[in-house]
C-alpha cells in the first residue's frame, strides 16, 4: 500500500571499482534464488530512507553507521513504487543473513553483478542505477553565488550573507538530479575574505580559503580521485575554464538558487 524500498550500499575501492552489497533470496520466496537488494514494504509512517535502513538491519544485520545516503531512485510500477536508496559505505561493512529471507549476502564488484541471476525488478533498473553510483561533490563558489543572489546590503555583511546561503543549502531536502528523485551529494562551500568565519551547517562542509577562493576551488578539484565527479557552481568564466580543464562540470548560480527558492 505504501510502496517498498531497498538499500543499495556501495563502496569504492582504491582503484575506484564499486562494490555493491547484494542479497540472495531464499529459494521459497518470490523469485527465490535470485540476487537483489535488502528491502521490503514501507510502513505508513516511514519515508524511503528510513524504510530501506530498517530493512537492511532486519535482513542483513547492517547498521546505519558507516553509511552516507547519496540519493533515491524511484521505480514507478503504476500503482506502487519501489525506491532504491543509494548509500555510500566507507568500507566493506560486515553483513550476514539476519532473518529467513536471505540465504547469502555478498559485496560484489560491479563487473560481477550482471553475471548473477538477478531479481527481475532489480535487473530492469540496474543499467540506469549503476550510472549514478559515482561519488559526486558539489563545490560552491560562495562569494560568486552570494553576489548573484543579490540580497539587499549583502556587500556590507559578507559573513552574514555567506552564512545564510550555507544554512539555506543545508536545509534543502536534496538537490535536483536528472535520474534521482532525491540527491544528496557531498557539498563543499568555499569562502574567502570577510566571509572566512562562515560556520558549517548540516551536511555542508565549509572550506576557508587562505588566499584566493578560485585557487582553493581549483585545488579541491585537482585533488579529486580519478573516478570521482565534481561540479563547481560559479558564474566566473575564468574559474569555469580552469576546473573544466581538470575534468569538473560547472553550473551557474541560477542552478542552485532556483532550487533554494522552489
Amino acid at each position: 500500500m505504501h510502496g517498498a524500498s531497498g538499500l543499495l550500499a556501495v563502496h569504492h575501492d582504491e582503484q575506484g571499482t564499486p562494490h555493491v552489497l547484494m542479497q540472495k533470496r531464499v529459494w521459497w520466496s518470490h523469485h527465490g534464488g535470485t540476487w537483489g537488494l535488502p528491502g521490503g514494504a514501507r510502513d505508513s509512517h516511514e519515508d524511503a530512507i528510513v524504510s530501506a535502513l530498517r530493512e537492511a538491519h532486519e535482513e542483513a544485520a547492517l547498521g546505519a553507521d558507516g553509511l552516507r545516503v547519496r540519493g533515491v531512485y524511484l521505480d514507478d510500477h503504476g500503482g506502487w513504487t519501489f525506491e532504491t536508496v543509494i548509500a555510500e559505505a566507507g568500507a566493506l561493512l560486515d553483513a550476514a543473513p539476519a532473518n529467513s529471507e536471505s540465504s547469502e549476502l555478498l559485496w560484489l564488484p560491479l563487473p560481477e553483478i550482471a553475471a548473477r541471476k538477478l531479481h527481475p525488478g532489480f535487473a530492469e533498473t540496474w543499467d540506469e542505477v549503476q550510472g549514478v553510483l559515482v561519488p559526486e561533490t558539489v563545490v560552491l563558489d560562495v562569494a560568486n553565488i552570494v553576489g548573484a543572489r543579490a540580497e539587499h546590503g549583502w556587500w556590507n555583511d559578507r559573513l552574514g550573507a555567506a552564512t545564510r546561503l550555507v544554512r539555506d543549502v543545508a536545509a534543502r531536502s536534496g538537490l535536483t538530479h536528472p535520474l534521482l528523485t532525491q540527491w544528496y551529494p557531498r557539498i563543499v562551500a568555499v569562502v574567502e575574505g570577510a566571509a572566512r568565519q562562515t560556520p558549517p551547517a548540516g551536511e555542508v562542509e565549509v572550506v576557508a580559503a587562505a588566499g584566493s577562493g578560485d585557487d582553493t576551488i581549483v585545488e579541491l578539484v585537482r585533488q579529486a580521485r580519478p573516478w570521482e565527479r565534481y561540479r563547481v557552481v560559479t558564474a566566473d568564466r575564468g574559474l569555469k575554464e580552469r576546473v573544466a580543464a581538470l575534468g569538473a562540470e560547472t553550473s551557474g548560480p541560477r542552478w542552485l538558487l532556483s532550487q533554494l527558492s522552489s
